[in-house]
């Protein structure tokens, strides 16, 4: 595999102040209300991360709304 290539398999994950997760490619600048999380890796194991870690994929307003209403988290 050329270092192109390697480049290209590295991913990192991203969160949302919503706290929904995704994959962005590593050397890119990360889009506005975004922010990375842990370190840069291949694209299965960003993806195996964030499915072990959002849990709950409803967004975070949501899950705050509900919680407020039953009294408490959600």
């Amino acid at each position: 595999m050329t270092t192109d290539q390697q480049l290209h398999d590295q991913w990192l994950v991203v969160i949302n102040d919503e706290e929904q997760y995704s994959i962005w490619p590593a050397g890119r600048d990360v889009p506005g209300g975004w922010h990375a999380v842990g370190e840069t890796r291949d694209r299965s194991a960003c993806l195996a991360h964030i499915e072990e870690v959002w849990t709950d994929m409803r967004p975070k307003s949501l899950r705050d709304r509900i919680a407020a209403r039953s009294g408490h988290d959600a």
